[in-house]
């Protein structure tokens, strides 16, 4: 079973390379919460061909404040090293999967 990779400043380069999801979240968020299983899924569903990651802002601030994230859950989107998109609060699979495919 493919997992998401959790992410911390020390190795957050794995995030650069190819593309990647990166799903910025708090344990106490509601919507983070609710995302959780649909990240997983997507971290299945992607194996091999992007990188499903997730960075916990509680542990991770300076990660956040480098991104810009002001609200969770984030989601940016790495292609080759560069956010090419990014999705705020809690959205459908599908729309998170589009956006991944885009920059497949």
């Amino acid at each position: 079973m493919a997992k998401y990779l959790d992410l911390t400043s020390e190795n957050f380069d794995v995030a650069k390379e190819g593309v990647s999801l990166v799903d910025f979240w708090a344990p106490w968020c509601g919507p983070c919460r609710m995302l959780a299983p649909v990240i997983e899924e997507l971290a299945e569903e992607f194996d091999g061909k992007a990188k499903i990651c997730k960075v916990n802002t509680d542990e991770e601030q300076d990660l956040a404040t480098q991104f810009g994230v002001r609200s969770i859950p984030t989601l940016l989107f790495f292609k080759d090293g560069e956010v090419k998109d990014q999705l705020i609060g809690a959205q459908s699979k599908q729309a998170i999967a589009d956006k991944i495919n885009s920059l497949l």
